[in-house]
C-alpha cells in the first residue's frame, strides 16, 4: 500500500491569529519546499459519525478580494468533485452556476463598500 503526507503548519501571533500558513505534500511535485499559502479549507468527512469536521484559516494578510476570488474557485471546483463522484452532472451545472452569481455579488458589494479590490482585509477572526 502506497502512503503519502501532508502537512500544514500554521504560525500564530500573539493573539492567536494566523501569521503564516505553510503547507508540503509528500507526492506535491515541490521536493521538501514548503509552499506558502494565505487561507485553507480543510474538510474531513466522519463516516462513523456521519458528520463534516472541518478547519478554516486565513491570514491577516488575505485581502477581500482574495477571499471572494478563493471561495468561488473553491464552490466551482467542489461542483466539479461533486460532479464526478456522484455523476449528477445538472446538480453540478447549478452549483457551478450559484458560483458565478456569488462572485459577481461578492464583488459588487466589495466595490460598494470602498472601490478598492485590494488593501482591504479580511476579518481577522478565525473560526
Amino acid at each position: 500500500m502506497d502512503q503519502h503526507t501532508i502537512q500544514i503548519n500554521v504560525t500564530l501571533d500573539n493573539q492567536k491569529m494566523p501569521e503564516h500558513i505553510d503547507w508540503l505534500a509528500s507526492n506535491g511535485g515541490h521536493g521538501d519546499t514548503p509552499q506558502h499559502a494565505k487561507a485553507v479549507l480543510l474538510s474531513l468527512w466522519d463516516g462513523q459519525e456521519k458528520s463534516a469536521l472541518r478547519i478554516d484559516l486565513w491570514t491577516k494578510r488575505m485581502m477581500v478580494d482574495e477571499m471572494n476570488n478563493f471561495f468561488f474557485q473553491t464552490l466551482f471546483t467542489l461542483a466539479e468533485t461533486y460532479a464526478n463522484a456522484t455523476k449528477n452532472v445538472a446538480l453540478s451545472e447549478e452549483m457551478k452556476e450559484f458560483a458565478k452569481e456569488f462572485k459577481k455579488k461578492a464583488d459588487a458589494e466589495l466595490e460598494k463598500e470602498g472601490g478598492a479590490m485590494e488593501g482591504q482585509p479580511t476579518d481577522e477572526n478565525v473560526k
